[in-house]
C-alpha cells in the first residue's frame, strides 16, 4: 500500500490562523483555510479526499515551519471552536511487549504465578485483536483523557496537578477523526502524541487507571494524512537542563501491535456517543515504551521529546505544575 507523505499543521501569527501543507520538503500555506477541521468538513461535503480539497483551494506562500514551531506559533494539528466537541480518549495494552511495563506495576507480589489483569488483557489482544477484515475482534482496554481543553499545543508545558504522584510520558500514535453530518467518523490522519499520565497513581491499584489518565496531553506538531507505514520507529527522550537524561527507541504501527487499527477504531466508534455529527475524536493507540518502567523519575522542568521520521517535526513539551487547591463543594 502506498503511503501519503502529505502533512498538515495549524499555525497562528499576527492574530490570524492558517493551515500549512508540507510535501516533498516544502511547506506552504493552504489558501483561504483557517483550520484543518474546516478543510476536512469541506472535503467530506464535496465527497473528495483532503489532498483533492487542498489542490482545489491551492497553495500560497512558503513558510519555515520549524521556525514557527520554535516561536510557539504552531497549534495542535486539529481543534474545534468549542472544545466540548472534541473527545480525547485511547486504548492501552495494544503493542507487542506493552504488557511488560504495565505488568511490573500491577504484579501481585503475594502470588507471582497469578496472572495480573493487565497480562490477561494483553493475552486477549494477542489471541483476538487481529480479526478478519470487517469482523469484530476482542475489545481493548479503553480510557478517557478529556475534551479539547486538555490538548496542550506543541512546545507547550504540561501542567501536572498538585495532587499528582507522577508526571510521565507515553509516546504514541494518535488517530485524528472528524464526524460527518450523518455521524460517520472520517479518519483524516495520524499524529505523534504524548499521552501524559500518572503511573505512580496507576501502580497503586489497576482500578486507579481512570484517575491516572485524567491529565493533559499533546499531539503534533504535524498530522500525517492518509495511511501510516505499518512499521514506525521513533525515539522518546527526556531532557533536563538541555541535556538528554533518558532516551529509548519506540515502535508503533500495525506491524508492532497486537490489535489492528480497524479493531481499535471499531470498538471506539461502536458507541453512538462518539459519533455525534461535527465532533472531533483524538484517539491514542497505546505504547510499549515508558521511562517509568526503567525506574526513571521525572522532575518539573524536564522536557519530553518524541520524534519519528514520517511525522516531520518532533513533539516537545515541558513538565509544568498547576497548584490547584483542593476543591470545596458548596451547597445551594
Amino acid at each position: 500500500m502506498a503511503h501519503s507523505s502529505l502533512r498538515l499543521a495549524q499555525i497562528h501569527r499576527d492574530g490570524q490562523r492558517a493551515v500549512v501543507a508540507t510535501e516533498g520538503g516544502a511547506s506552504r500555506v493552504v489558501k483561504n483555510t483557517a483550520s484543518v477541521l474546516e478543510l476536512a468538513q469541506a472535503a467530506i461535503a464535496a465527497g473528495r479526499s483532503l489532498q483533492a480539497e487542498i489542490e482545489t483551494r491551492g497553495l500560497g506562500e512558503g513558510v519555515d515551519l520549524a521556525a514557527l514551531l520554535k516561536a510557539g506559533q504552531v497549534l495542535a494539528p486539529i481543534d474545534h471552536p468549542d472544545p466540548n466537541h472534541v473527545m480525547v480518549a485511547g486504548t492501552g495494552l495494544t503493542h507487542l511487549g506493552s504488557a511488560e511495563g504495565r505488568d511490573k506495576m500491577h504484579k501481585d507480589l503475594a502470588d507471582l504465578s497469578k496472572a495480573t489483569d493487565s497480562m490477561k488483557m494483553f493475552r486477549m489482544g494477542l489471541d483476538g485483536g487481529r480479526p478478519e477484515h470487517g469482523t469484530a475482534g476482542v475489545q481493548p482496554e479503553w480510557f478517557y483523557k478529556g475534551d479539547g481543553s486538555t490538548l496542550v499545543p506543541p512546545q507547550g508545558a504540561f501542567p501536572s496537578p498538585s495532587f499528582a504522584l507522577d508526571a510521565g510520558e507515553e509516546p504514541e500514535l494518535a488517530g485524528i477523526y472528524v464526524n460527518g453530518p450523518d455521524g460517520t467518523p472520517w479518519r483524516i490522519g495520524f499524529a505523534l502524541g504524548n499521552e501524559f499520565s500518572d503511573h505512580v497513581t496507576e501502580r497503586q491499584n489497576y482500578l486507579y487507571l481512570a484517575h491516572s489518565k485524567l491529565r493533559v496531553s499533546s499531539i503534533g506538531p504535524e498530522l500525517l494524512v492518509g495511511e501510516p507505514p505499518a512499521d514506525i520507529r521513533g525515539t522518546s527522550r527526556i531532557l533536563r537542563d538541555g541535556k538528554v537524561v533518558w532516551e529509548k527507541p519506540f515502535l508503533t504501527g500495525e506491524a508492532n501491535m497486537s490489535h489492528t487499527l480497524a479493531n481499535l477504531e471499531g470498538h471506539h466508534f461502536k458507541y453512538r456517543l462518539f459519533r455525534q455529527p461535527g465532533d472531533v475524536n483524538v484517539h491514542y493507540f497505546g505504547t510499549a515504551t515508558l521511562s517509568v518502567s526503567d525506574g526513571f523519575q521525572t522532575r518539573e522542568g524536564d522536557v519530553f521529546e518524541i520524534s519519528a521520521e514520517p511525522f516531520g517535526l518532533p513533539l516537545a513539551n515541558a513538565i509544568g505544575r498547576a497548584e490547584a487547591p483542593w476543591p470545596v463543594v458548596k451547597v445551594l
